[in-house]
């Protein structure tokens, strides 16, 4: 089987959410295909990160951390921008293709031989087949540690049947309701089904509802909390203090923006410079810090207050306010993965204190069962021109429902049918000094990087292109 088949099949399994049965969401069944291929979940010690917003940069910035002070460290995020591959990485490599293809050959065969045998009553499902090949590459690369973002939810979700070591638990909000619930309460019992009886679990305050219920589940459990905040700088009206241009060659991000701040960790001041930038990132970088503290405490070897440091600096996590400088003919651009309400509302105050006074143009695109309106209502009010478009995915939004959910708003939104022809047209629009802010979904953030040969993983300058 070649890779490209390999992509092909698991895509055929379908969307995971719109397409599979809400039965489908069962630990058992993930444990017997898991079973089948010798519990690679249980070869490597793990964290599992949950939360509606901030899990993948949290996920991402503890990995490098790990990285850093000197542990093979596997790190399982999603979706990805542009490739698969993207998802399964070790020591910041992503998986080969040829990797990928080997093992997603034994995780298929595996999975038609018990549903031959009446062992599995269907098909894993795209996040469960993804899950099963993330375990067994991380324990065929015997990796020393592996940090694992939640896909979505924490009780059910395929990568809730390892033991962590720590659990961590992001910010939580509103989103995918259909599936975890109508409210903040609902929501924050499903993602606190990472948490272990007696284990630790790394939060920070937030709404007062999801305190509640990570409070008690921790109680019930007897487990222990851990907060971050010792690692949150001072925020106010004047922190956009800590945002500032890269002069630091040793910053792995490939946008043009920082975020610096002293800090005390393991009793040593360090200097914090994150390729993460904005307000919210703060608590996303102090929750992988404490998390990175909790493992070295109970005998994880290497980290130090050096490794910390150095493995904020090198962190790699695109496509998070991942700013462009203007090259050529192009205009400066900004991509961000917004994709609810509150990564609108964490853009918008990022947008506001970086480029003050500039003019922006968005290129916006969703998924049609996001709240397009509520984004709308808390962005578009920034921009001078809007860009409604579709990634190519079923899911999409048209540029026309984009249009409708927004009519309250007296915004100017011009319709484009791809993103290739909205990126042209706000290439035309952008005035000088103005700023082209991609954001609303993954989707249309990756497809827009893609062609623009804007750098994903690696630090690859933003190229002029004919293309359009």
């Amino acid at each position: 089987m070649s890779y490209e088949t390999a992509i092909a099949n698991m895509y055929s399994l379908g969307h995971e959410l719109s397409q599979t049965p809400s039965n489908k969401f069962d630990l058992a069944h993930m444990r017997v295909l898991l079973g089948a291929l010798g519990n690679p979940q249980e070869r490597f010690p793990g964290v599992l990160i949950a939360g509606t917003s901030g899990k993948g940069s949290t996920a991402a910035t503890l990995a490098s951390i790990l990285v850093a002070s000197g542990l093979e460290t596997g790190l399982y995020t999603s979706p990805h921008l542009v490739r698969i591959n993207e998802r399964i990485r070790v020591n910041h490599e992503e998986i080969s293709d040829d990797d990928f293809c080997a093992l997603h050959d034994l995780v298929e065969r595996t999975a038609e031989r018990l549903g031959s045998q009446g062992e599995l009553p269907w098909h894993p499902s795209f996040f469960e087949m993804l899950t099963a090949i993330a375990f067994e590459h991380f324990t065929r690369a015997n990796v020393d540690i592996a940090v694992l973002e939640v896909g979505m939810g924490g009780r059910l979700d395929a990568t809730n049947v390892i033991e962590p070591k720590v659990s961590v638990i992001t910010d939580i909000s509103l989103d995918h309701q259909k599936y975890l619930g109508n409210t903040v309460s609902e929501i924050a019992r499903e993602k606190a089904g990472i948490i272990r009886r007696g284990r630790l679990v790394v939060t920070l305050p937030q709404h007062p509802a999801a305190n509640d219920v990570i409070g008690n589940v921790i109680l019930e459990l007897g487990a222990t909390g851990v907060s971050a905040v010792l690692y949150v700088p001072p925020v106010s009206p004047a922190s956009e203090q800590y945002f500032g241009a890269n002069q630091d060659s040793k910053a792995s991000d490939a946008a043009g923006y920082v975020s610096r701040y002293p800090l005390l960790v393991m009793g040593e001041q360090i200097e914090v410079v994150t390729p993460l930038v904005g307000r919210h990132q703060l608590r996303n970088v102090a929750l992988a810090i404490a998390a990175a503290e909790e493992l070295g405490k109970q005998g994880v070897r290497g980290i130090t207050p050096n490794s910390i440091e150095r493995g904020i600096r090198e962190t790699r996590w695109p496509g998070r306010f991942q700013a462009v400088p203007a090259a050529d003919d192009a205009p400066e651009f900004v991509f961000d993965v917004a994709h609810n309400p509150a990564g609108a509302w964490a853009l918008r105050s990022t947008l506001s204190a970086i480029y003050e006074g500039r003019p922006f143009i968005f290129i916006f695109g969703a998924m049609r069962d996001k709240a397009i309106a509520e984004m709308a209502e808390i962005l578009f009010p920034l921009a001078e021109r809007v860009i409604a478009t579709q990634a190519e995915n079923p899911r999409s939004a048209t540029p026309e429902e984009i249009r409708q959910a927004a009519r309250r708003l007296t915004i100017d939104i011009e319709e484009a049918p791809d993103v290739a022809a909205a990126l042209a047209r706000a290439r035309a629009l952008a005035p000088p000094k103005g700023v082209v802010v991609v954001t609303g979904s993954i989707y249309i953030v990756g497809e827009a990087m893609r062609l623009l040969g804007a750098g994903i993983w690696q630090k690859v300058p933003l190229r002029k292109t004919t293309q359009f």
